[in-house]
């Protein structure tokens, strides 16, 4: 059971802390993949955003700023 973590909150308002990190935490990603920003959190020890022969691949905001960058 230790491997599965800390157990789930059992009162209402740890819950509701819980949930909104959960929240803030998803939005904060997702804003940080628009605007092409680096996530530690993202690519971590899984290997996430690796592409073939283990290179980080761009996310979505890089890549429409790289191509603003070579138009401009």
């Amino acid at each position: 059971m230790r491997d599965l973590g800390p157990p789930m909150p059992s009162e209402s308002a740890e819950k509701m802390q819980l949930l909104w990190g959960m929240v803030t935490d998803f939005i904060t990603t997702y804003k940080n993949a628009i605007a092409g920003k680096f996530d530690s959190r993202r690519y971590g020890i899984g290997g996430g955003g690796m592409g073939p022969g283990g290179k980080m691949e761009l996310s979505g905001g890089a890549k429409i700023k790289m191509n603003f960058f070579n138009l401009y």
